[in-house]
């Protein structure tokens, strides 16, 4: 299988990319068992993209049951070195109105039964996690955002929620007393992840509604959801489109590097098997 630099991970209403040609799937198995679907490799704008489908082809993966440790896995095995994460979220502001978008600099995990890391058995390993999001793909794509003419928001925090279920109006309420500017389901692990494979990671957080705490708005329904989702499909593909040939495998992030230093077990003590199977993540630290 060729190697993959860039990679897409399509969120809600997210379900395929058009525009690719020169298809070819990928099914691959990793230490950490199926990925959410196969992986979709085909060229836009003149470059070779990966794209998977989060909640799987039909969406029936719920944001618990997403298996984020193997799509992360299966994408590093292809060589991405980039993810751009399209993610439905409801706007916690006045200001970030349905159909706006948001490139978040900042996560806050209220996950409470998820797999965030790569690194629970027999190693310990400790990565910087300040900036969630990396810094020059969150530009790079709030840049093609504008040029598309889309109403975009540079920053904010996304809180990310265990669901399915949507906030109660009390939780809804307090989540805006601390400063949160959007809710999702889907970004934890996932950021966590990416950083752990040494993956940029940056979210086009596409906004479907004003969650439970706005008094004038209807609440949140799947309904409204699934309507808005389709309109933020259309420009969420426009955006990857112009942003691909910008994308470049020369990085100059800390993303690259993230797991240097951060191993603290010792290396005799990190079982054979184990290293075999964290390989593709730590083997030139080996």
């Amino acid at each position: 299988m060729e190697s993959v630099s860039i990679a897409v991970i399509g969120g809600s209403g997210l379900y395929q990319m058009g525009e690719l040609t020169d298809i070819e799937e990928a099914y691959l198995s990793t230490p950490f068992g199926e990925p959410s679907d196969a992986i979709t490799i085909g060229t836009i704008m003149g470059k070779r993209i990966a794209f998977l489908p989060r909640h799987g082809r039909g969406h029936y993966i719920s944001p618990t049951n997403l298996n984020a440790r193997a799509n992360i896995y299966a994408l590093k095995l292809l060589g991405v070195e980039q993810i751009i994460s399209v993610s439905a979220v409801g706007s916690m502001k006045e200001e970030i109105a349905p159909l706006d978008i948001v490139i978040p600099d900042q996560l806050f995990d209220r996950t409470k039964t998820r797999l965030n890391t790569f690194f629970d058995s027999s190693i310990v390993v400790h990565i910087g996690f300040a900036e969630p999001f990396c810094p020059v793909l969150s530009n790079t794509l709030y840049a093609a955002a504008v040029d598309n003419g889309a109403t975009v928001h540079k920053g904010g925090t996304l809180l990310c929620i265990e669901g399915p279920q949507f906030s109660t109006k009390a939780e809804s309420r307090i989540y805006r007393q601390w400063g949160i500017d959007i809710i999702g389901m889907t970004a934890i692990p996932e950021a966590k992840l990416a950083r752990e494979a040494e993956i940029c990671y940056a979210t086009l957080a596409m906004v479907t509604d004003y969650d439970v705490w706005h008094e004038t708005e209807a609440p949140v329904t799947i309904e409204m959801v699934v309507e808005n989702l389709g309109r933020n499909a259309a420009m969420a593909q426009r955006i990857i489109k112009s942003v691909v040939p910008f994308l470049s495998r020369e990085r100059k992030c800390p993303c690259a590097s993230a797991l240097e230093n951060t191993i603290i077990t010792q290396r005799d003590r990190i079982p054979a098997k184990l290293r075999e199977d964290l390989k593709p993540l730590l083997g030139k630290y080996f």
